[in-house]
C-alpha cells in the first residue's frame, strides 16, 4: 500500500474544527485535542470606530514617552490634536489599553484586592546569567481596523524573548496559556510581574509555584521594577508597528514574526557588548 504524504493542519483549520466541535465539552478541551493554545483560537481583533482608534493610537504613541501621563493630561493632548473628548472617556480608553500613570499609580492592569501580592525581588540584585530572571509585559497594539493585545516573556540577563503571543483580550486565561509555552523553553529561578489582576490570580502564580519558581511583582508606582520588557516595547513599535501599520491580525503576526526573529538574532546590544540577545542567552 502506497502511503500518502498528508498535509498538517493550517492554524485557520485547527481553529475551525474547534469552532464547529459540539457538545458540552469546553473551548479549552477542545483546543486541547486539535493541539493549539486557547488563545490562539480567540484571533479576531477587537474593533471599534476610526476616530477612537485614531485616539488609542495617540495615546499610545503618547505614553511610550510620558508614562506618568494620566488622563487629564492624556485628555490635553488629544484636545492639543484636535479630538474633543472629555476626561471620562479618556480614562475608559486608557483601562481598555491597560495604561495608567506610573506616577502616583502603577502602568499595569487593573488589580484585584483579593489576589496575594507577592514582594519585588529585583531590588539590588546581581543578575549574572541567562534564566536567573525572566518577566512579562502585556501591551496594546493597534491595527488599521481594531486592536490585539501581544504579551512577551524575557530573559533579563540577555534581554532574549523567550515566547510571545497575540489575543484580542487580556483575560488570565490567555496569560496562563503564555506562560506555560515559555516554560518548555526554560526555567528560571524568579518570574517578575506587575500587579495586574491577570498576574496575580491563583492560576497563573499556581503554574509558577508548582515549578517552584520565585515569584516577583513589581511595587505600585515604581516605573523602573520592570524596566526591560518596557523597553522592549518601545523597540517593537518604534522599529516595526508604527512604521508597518498593519491591516489585520495575519499580517501583524508575520510581520511580528520576522520582527522577533531580528531582535533576537540579529539586533545587536551595545549594552550587550554588541552582541545578540540570542548570543548572550545561549552563551556564544
Amino acid at each position: 500500500m502506497v502511503k500518502k504524504n498528508i498535509e498538517p493542519l493550517s492554524l485557520q483549520q485547527k481553529r475551525l474544527m474547534v469552532s464547529k466541535s459540539s457538545g458540552n465539552v469546553s473551548i479549552e478541551e477542545r483546543c486541547r485535542a486539535v493541539g493549539i493554545a486557547k488563545s490562539s483560537y480567540y484571533y479576531a481583533p477587537r474593533e471599534t470606530d476610526s476616530e477612537t482608534l485614531a485616539m488609542m493610537a495617540l495615546i499610545d504613541k503618547q505614553y511610550l514617552l510620558t508614562p506618568f501621563y494620566g488622563y487629564p493630561r492624556m485628555t490635553t493632548v488629544l484636545g492639543n490634536h484636535g479630538f474633543r473628548v472629555n476626561r471620562k472617556r479618556v480614562a475608559r480608553l486608557m483601562q481598555l489599553m491597560g495604561l495608567q500613570a506610573l506616577y502616583p499609580k502603577p502602568r499595569t492592569s487593573i488589580g484585584n484586592k483579593e489576589h496575594k501580592i507577592y514582594p519585588y525581588l529585583l531590588r539590588g540584585l546581581q543578575i549574572t546569567a541567562p534564566n536567573h530572571v525572566w518577566s512579562t509585559d502585556l501591551t496594546y497594539i493597534g491595527m488599521a481596523h481594531g486592536w490585539m493585545y501581544l504579551m512577551a516573556v524575557m530573559d533579563w540577563y540577555s534581554r532574549y524573548v523567550i515566547y510571545w503571543e497575540l489575543n484580542n483580550t487580556m483575560e488570565k486565561e490567555f496569560c496562563v496559556d503564555v506562560l506555560k509555552e515559555s516554560l518548555k523553553v526554560g526555567k528560571p529561578k524568579i518570574f517578575n510581574t506587575d500587579q495586574g489582576s491577570q498576574f496575580t490570580n491563583n492560576v497563573f502564580t499556581s503554574v509558577l509555584e508548582t515549578a517552584e519558581i520565585n515569584i516577583s511583582m513589581d511595587g505600585r508606582g515604581r516605573a523602573l521594577d520592570n524596566v526591560f520588557i518596557e523597553r522592549l516595547w518601545r523597540t517593537v513599535k518604534y522599529e516595526d508597528i508604527y512604521i508597518k501599520n498593519y491591516e489585520n491580525v495575519s499580517a501583524l503576526r508575520n510581520g511580528l514574526e520576522r520582527y522577533f526573529t531580528f531582535y533576537n538574532t540579529e539586533r545587536i546590544h551595545t549594552k550587550l557588548n554588541n552582541k545578540t540577545p540570542f548570543e548572550v542567552y545561549n552563551g556564544a
